[in-house]
Formats: C-alpha cells, sequence, structure tokens
C-alpha cells in the first residue's frame, strides 16, 4: 500500500509518500480502506514537528480521524463487518486505561489501509460521504461535550465561539446554535466571521482588527456572555475573551495550539464566580448523533478542499498557513 511515512521530526519536507506492506488486521480488529483523513494543527502538524505532549515513536503514519469501508476482519470480529462504512473515532485502551487514537499512539489514516479496533469505528450513515463523516466526527462530538456537558449550555444564553471559522469552532457554531444559545462568533478575518455567520452565528468579531472585550460587551449591553468556547490559548486573545465573561460564566476548552501559556486573571475568576473547564474526550453517542445530524442536514461538515494523499506536504503547508476556510482533507483511494 501507499501511505505518508515520518521517519523524522520537522517541516511538511519530512512527509514521505512510500510503499509499505499492507497491514493485517489482528484479534479484535478490521482493516479498513481508507476513503478520508483530514488534516489537523494539533494532531498532524504539531506531532510531526515533535512538539506533541505524548511520545510518538517513528517511523510513524499521521491521521487521527480516517474513514473508509472494512476489507477484512480480525479474530474475533464477525464476518458481516466486512464492506461497512465507517469512520474512526477515540477509544481506551483495556490495556493500559489510556484513550488512544490512530495516528498518535499507532499507525494513522494517512495510507491505503490502516487497522483499528473494531470498538473504534463507527457506522456512517446512508446519505453521507467519507469526507464529510471525517470532518463531522473529528470536531461536532467534542463540541457536543464541551457545550452541552462541560459548559451545560442553556437555552436563551450567549456564547462566545473563538476560531469560529476553524474545524472546531465551526462545530461549536452550529452544536451553540442547536443547543439554543445565542452565537457570537470570533475569527481572524471578515471572510471568516462571514463562514461563522452563515454556519448559523448570531453576530461576529473580526478580532484582528478589534478589541474582542469590548466588542463583546457592546454587543452584550455591557453584560458579557454566559460562555466562552476557546480553544486557541493565544496569549492575546485568551485574557480577551475571559474578560468577557458575564458573572457565573463558564469558560470550555480542549486545545492550545495557539501557545498553550496565557495569563489568567485570577481576581476575576473569583470575583465574578467564573469557571475554567477543560476536556479530552466524547462518548460514542455523541459521535452517532453528530453524525445522523449531519446525514439529516441539520450539521454542515466545513471542508476547504480535497487532495489526493501524494499531496500531503502541500495540504500541511496550506493547513500551517491558515489557507482556506474549513478542514483540508485527503483522499487515499482519489476521491471522498
Amino acid at each position: 500500500m501507499k501511505a505518508i511515512v515520518i521517519r523524522s521530526f520537522g517541516g511538511p519536507e519530512v512527509l514521505m509518500h512510500e510503499e509499505m506492506e499492507t497491514p493485517s488486521p489482528g484479534p479484535g480488529e478490521v482493516l479498513v480502506r481508507v476513503h478520508a483523513v483530514s488534516v489537523n494543527r494539533t494532531l498532524d502538524l504539531i506531532v510531526r514537528e515533535g512538539r506533541y505532549a505524548v511520545p510518538v515513536a517513528l517511523p510513524h503514519i499521521l491521521g487521527v480521524d480516517p474513514s473508509g469501508e472494512i476489507v477484512a476482519v480480525g479474530e474475533g470480529v464477525s464476518q458481516r463487518q466486512i464492506g461497512a462504512r465507517v469512520v474512526s473515532m477515540p477509544w481506551r485502551n483495556r490495556a493500559t486505561g489510556q484513550m488512544e487514537v490512530p495516528g498518535v499512539q499507532r499507525p494513522g489514516g494517512y495510507a491505503d489501509y490502516v487497522c483499528l479496533p473494531e470498538a473504534a469505528v463507527v457506522p456512517i450513515p446512508d446519505g453521507l460521504g467519507y469526507a464529510q463523516a471525517t470532518v463531522v466526527t473529528r470536531h461536532a462530538p467534542q463540541a457536543f461535550n464541551l457545550l452541552r456537558d462541560r459548559a451545560q449550555l442553556k437555552p436563551g444564553e450567549t456564547v462566545l465561539i473563538m476560531g469560529a471559522a476553524g474545524g472546531l469552532g465551526s462545530a461549536g457554531v452550529q452544536v451553540a446554535r442547536h443547543l439554543g444559545g445565542k452565537v457570537i462568533a470570533a475569527a481572524g478575518s471578515s471572510e471568516r466571521v462571514a463562514a461563522a455567520i452563515r454556519l448559523g452565528a448570531d453576530s461576529g468579531i473580526d478580532y484582528r482588527h478589534a478589541n474582542l472585550t469590548e466588542e463583546v460587551l457592546t454587543l452584550t449591553d455591557g453584560r458579557g456572555v454566559d460562555v466562552v468556547f476557546e480553544n486557541i490559548a493565544d496569549p492575546v486573545l485568551f485574557p480577551q475573551a475571559f474578560a468577557a465573561l458575564a458573572r457565573h460564566g463558564r469558560l470550555v476548552t480542549a486545545g492550545s495550539h495557539g501557545g498553550g501559556k496565557v495569563m489568567l486573571d485570577v481576581t476575576r475568576l473569583y470575583l465574578f464566580q467564573l469557571s475554567v473547564l477543560g476536556s479530552l474526550g466524547c462518548q460514542r453517542q455523541d459521535v452517532e448523533s453528530s453524525l445522523q445530524l449531519a446525514a439529516s442536514g441539520r450539521f454542515e461538515a466545513l471542508i476547504d478542499c480535497i487532495m489526493p494523499l501524494d499531496q500531503a506536504v502541500h495540504a500541511h503547508r496550506r493547513v500551517a498557513a491558515g489557507e482556506g476556510i474549513g478542514k483540508v482533507v485527503l483522499a487515499p483511494q482519489g476521491t471522498a
């Protein structure tokens, strides 16, 4: 099979398009012919650079969210699974108790084929393409976990979505609306703000050309927002977003690609009785419900472009440069 392999950490040039032996599924595993896998800033670019928090052994194949069709099964897996259209999700390793994803703890989906535990694949509903399934699964379940479970967003509450045209941000806009929230979208250009408003945001802020806190207070008549959905951890923007929280407000986060180290106004934290809540994952039912929402047309997978697998270097450069709006998807079989 063809695969994109990294044999050393570094820039996009370390992504090598190579011929490799097709893996065989072990007990409890399925072999998936990959049709789509997205390119992610944290779990692809940062892993490739060798800066990810979890050690990654080399050589390695990236790709955390492959979707495709099951073509073979290992011992203990029903033969009826063969031919099923599936997408991967994180799973808990029974031996270690730790959450794992392909492309980090084991070979990922930048390849023609990938082996996955049967428990780590979810059926794709009819009417939903592979690229759409990959993009929906990557971020929508996490957005549900952050907004519904961690922030406990209530209908009528106001939410500030940071990075609102990115992968997780665009999912946050749609999930917040689905839960009955009023959405303020914040993004780094007028084009990105417009994209978030098209997805359902009520208003928007271009934080590259305005003071985020001041704009939020203007939009909320000086009150602030009930929830901040913040997955950037930019040292300038994070304090501004935090300062936009109303009394008893909640900031939720599951990302830190903007740096990870930020200043926190602890005085405001206790005086306004604020909460800062993190999350690592989601439940299988969140993945299933997100896919059903997308299949029914109630959730849009925001896709920038789809590229062949051998264009992985270009795909990484495009994501690193912040070009386009939506996810970049690789298609190992040529189409997705």
